[in-house]
């Protein structure tokens, strides 16, 4: 579906006139990418076929870490980056900088990746919050549980990498029982992520995973 000529990148087309579109458009601040028209074309089927949409609000900023959960199954990367081609939004994920060699290495460069060495002094986080400083306009997103098993205690990467780059921590929940993606609230963090994990995690208590809730 071609958008409406004129419209902002990620714009619904006149066609989606009157229905709920598959995904919001994005506010002037976010970083855009340069999917072309058939890739989106292909990722707006995709969730077409699926029965998925993207529901809420992004936040307007130039530079924030997106967290996502919860994070059950390879099939919540499918919908996501699906949803992220037809927005044409700029996001950014990590990857062990060894699965970035040819072919592979190509296609997750030119949907977000970003290849991150583990083994350099100062890790992942310090890599990741050094990019965000330097770029102008960087979305970098994550799931804060780090693995698709149920986990008590989310890892702090996330937390840290906001704090380091000074940004705030969007939230965003899969919720399959309703087949949507469910974009939440924009948290300011303090310098207590005890404290601002206790704000944060009930924010994920309505959505339900593919295989569990959050």
């Amino acid at each position: 579906m071609s958008a409406t000529p004129g419209a902002p990148p990620g714009a619904p087309s006149t066609r989606d006139a009157g229905r709920e579109p598959l995904v919001p458009v994005l506010p002037p601040n976010a970083p855009r990418s340069g999917e072309g028209a058939l890739l989106r074309g292909f990722a707006r089927a995709v969730l077409w076929l699926g029965r998925w949409k993207m529901v809420g609000d992004w936040p307007d900023l130039r530079k924030v870490v997106v967290i996502v959960a919860p994070h059950s199954s390879v099939w919540d990367a499918i919908w996501g980056l699906a949803a992220k081609v037809v927005m044409r939004l700029g996001i950014v994920f990590i990857g062990k900088k060894e699965a970035f060699w040819g072919p592979l290495g190509w296609i997750l460069r030119g949907v977000g990746g970003m290849p991150v060495d583990r083994s350099a002094p100062g890790g992942i986080v310090q890599q990741v919050a050094d990019e965000m400083l330097r770029a102008e306009r960087m979305w970098f997103v994550l799931a804060p549980e780090g693995t698709r098993r149920r986990v008590e205690h989310w890892k702090p990467g996330f937390w840290k990498i906001a704090r380091a780059a000074g940004v705030p921590v969007f939230t965003v929940g899969f919720d399959y029982p309703t087949r949507r993606i469910m974009m939440g609230e924009l948290v300011e963090l303090s310098d207590d992520f005890d404290a601002d994990l206790r704000r944060i995690r009930p924010l994920f208590a309505s959505y339900r995973g593919k295989h569990r809730d959050a």
